[in-house]
């Protein structure tokens, strides 16, 4: 009578194991009774037992439970014992770890065993379920048997949680081929014959076939050039041995890497964790090299090795090793899968290659159609890692990356020298530094130059007629230039495009945008700004000067009228003159200084229609620019100059301006 806390022994089972596994762990004592009894033609059959109440699609009915049979030695009283006792070394030299059936109780209501045996000169039936509480083996019978042959039925009784999630024979059969598949393929094993069939012996489907006869198809061995590996792990060596497999047909199945421990699968990992280009399926060749879509397939590796076979777990859901970095036993889960990886990406070869190219050429057409500034940084970015068919996001999130960790260095390079270095190390490092530097910076600036290319395409579609025949307000193309009632203390430096109009206004220090200034109680001009000189780091200095913008609708000119009071000049001029008598402030309070001699630069941008030159010309005293797309006048007596210009003369010396930049990136 046994004493163990069967319900936490089983609640304390780990991650890893699936409903499969008690299963695998019932055959797999099967054919080991079969191994005792030295039945070289032993039979193993694996009956599906469906559930009676009829389903609502009228499709298969779900698997409720299992028999599996076997003509092996039986339950002898030296296996009744071993089963009676936790941790059992009964079969420790055939890989037992005296604790697999636990695994039978975390996926199913019951396990149940009837066999027959031999002892002595006789023959014995033995019968009992296992325990839920703390006896192991309940409700036993055991008596005289009038048979003559040997044998075992160990039924697992009702799925737990609701339904066995496969329901096709074929499907159920091919998964086991696959955790069994190490028995069938060892040279040196007769495995006995193991079969899957319904209750009533119909759909007989014997796994052996998968390697070796009709279904041998559906299962075809890669021959590799190179089947071992060893790993340094604590100063010992281990050896493990690669064999890859074929599997076509696999519907929504991934290639993978399965660890085997005594010819049991205990673990399988998608290579594609290791190896990208491994995520899709692959197809057998034509005769013309083609694909053929009928030939599909995936890959597993099986990986062998006495390392797996000395470190399996108890449940045989997993190892006793790590699986991404072990310092006790030094070889972890993902050291041998890495190794497995390689050895698979070999055998498939030109496939992988094939497919690593179409990768960079994605990557390659992304950087060159929308991240032009990411060319550079492409030449030295490594994409093995990056997935097969990569998102825009996921290349720009590598990429990008690769940007930081690329400044990292340099950086960490540059404060090392000028830290610890002298003045001959910096002499001799110099060159090297700069030109890292200069690759690095490369890349934003290469950024910065695209996306002006974009803001000058949006700039000019809202200079032309939208489909009802109307022009943007000033408003649009004000927004596009610096955002409306927003000023430098609430949108960062690189966010305005105010070189669209001067490119000495990308250092400007203080920008207000069609904002009230001096608490909302005076006029707002559309924009101004207190630049200062980028040369400089000095306070509010009164030789700074002060620009002035207006923005007028595209084709309005009623501000030209004798009677308007929306005379953008005069706006200009009255600014100034506030701004002169000292009532605008800077954002930290301080009264704006000026002199007698500050500069003062005032912009008009409007269109310049038939009624607006003459206006200028007669009425304001304009001179019109060589272009004819302007028009200038110095207002020397508060020491202002003011241009009045077209949005075509801003748009196309924008893009004069940038046009060699566009052209040395190749977006012109």
């Amino acid at each position: 009578m046994s004493n163990v806390n069967i319900l936490r022994a089983v609640e304390n089972i780990r991650s890893g194991t699936t409903v499969y596994t008690p299963l695998v762990e019932i055959i797999v004592n099967a054919i080991q009774a079969i191994e005792d009894k030295g039945n070289e033609a032993g039979q193993i059959d694996v009956v599906v037992v469906r559930s009676s109440q009829e389903e609502l699609d009228k499709k298969v009915p779900s698997v409720e439970s299992f028999l599996i049979k076997d003509d092996g030695i039986g339950f002898t009283d030296e296996n009744r014992d071993s089963f009676d006792t936790l941790y059992s070394d009964y079969k420790l030299s055939q890989g037992g770890k005296g604790f697999g059936r636990f695994t039978c109780l975390k996926y199913f209501d019951d396990l149940e065993i009837e066999s027959i045996y031999q002892d002595g000169e006789k023959f014995k039936s033995r019968r009992f379920r296992m325990g839920k509480g703390n006896d192991i083996i309940v409700d036993e019978e055991h008596a005289d048997s009038e048979e003559t042959e040997s044998r075992t039925c160990v039924k697992l009784a009702r799925v737990k949680d609701g339904r066995f999630t496969d329901k096709k024979l074929p499907t159920i059969a091919r998964v086991l081929a696959e955790r069994l598949l190490p028995y069938f393929i060892d040279q040196d094993y007769n495995c006995p014959s193991i079969a899957v069939s319904e209750s009533d012996g119909s759909g007989r489907i014997v796994l052996n076939d998968y390697v070796s006869n009709q279904l041998s198809a559906l299962i075809k061995e890669i021959k590799l050039s190179s089947d071992i590996f060893s790993l340094q792990g604590n100063k010992i060596e281990y050896g493990f041995r690669v064999r890859l497999f074929k599997f076509y047909s696999p519907k929504n199945q991934r290639s993978k890497i399965s660890l085997v421990a005594h010819r049991r699968e205990v673990t399988d990992t998608a290579i594609h964790n290791y190896i990208p280009e491994f995520i899709e399926e692959f197809y057998d060749k034509q005769s013309d090299g083609s694909d053929d879509r009928d030939r599909n397939y995936v890959v597993k590796a099986y990986v062998f090795g006495d390392y797996l076979d000395e470190n399996v777990s108890l449940e045989r859901g997993g190892f006793e090793f790590q699986k991404e970095s072990d310092l006790i036993l030094g070889v972890s889960q993902a050291d041998i899968e890495k190794e497995a990886a390689e050895i698979s990406k070999a055998a498939i070869g030109d496939e992988i290659t094939a497919r690593q190219e179409k990768k960079k050429e994605r990557v390659q057409s992304y950087v060159d159609d929308e991240a032009p500034w990411h060319r550079a940084i492409l030449k030295s970015v490594d994409l093995t890692s990056m997935p097969y068919n990569p998102s825009k996001e996921e290349i720009e999130l590598r990429l990008q990356k690769e940007k930081h960790r690329q400044e990292i260095e340099v950086t960490g390079k540059i404060g090392k020298l000028l830290k610890e270095g002298s003045i001959d190390d910096l002499k001799e490092n110099v060159t090297e530094l700069v030109s890292q530097i200069s690759e690095t910076s490369k890349n934003d600036l290469t950024h910065y130059i695209a996306l002006r290319r974009k803001v000058l395409e949006l700039f000019g579609k809202n200079l032309e007629l939208d489909p009802d025949g109307r022009y943007s307000s000033e408003g649009t193309v004000h927004d596009i230039i610096f955002p409306r009632r927003k000023d430098t203390e609430s949108i960062p430096f690189d966010d305005h495009n105010l070189w669209i109009i001067d490119e000495r206004l990308n250092f400007t220090n203080y920008v207000s945008s069609d904002k009230p200034l001096n608490d909302g109680v005076s006029d707002r001009p559309d924009l101004l700004a207190y630049d200062r000189r980028v040369l400089f780091r000095g306070d509010n200095e009164s030789s700074n000067p002060v620009t002035i913008f207006e923005f007028k609708k595209p084709q309005r000119d009623d501000f030209a009228n004798p009677s308007s009071a929306d005379d953008p000049i005069q706006q200009i001029v009255r600014y100034v003159n506030q701004v002169r008598e000292g009532k605008y402030k800077t954002p930290e309070g301080r009264k704006i200084l000026v002199s007698e001699n500050t500069p003062f630069y005032g912009y008009v941008v409007c269109d310049l229609t038939a009624k607006v030159e003459k206006w200028l010309e007669f009425e304001k005293d304009y001179k019109p620019m060589p272009d004819k797309l302007g028009w200038f006048r110095w207002h020397d007596n508060i020491n202002l100059y003011l241009e009045v210009v077209s949005w075509d003369k801003v748009l196309r010396d924008a893009e004069m301006r940038n046009r060699i930049f566009f052209h040395k990136l190749g977006i012109s």
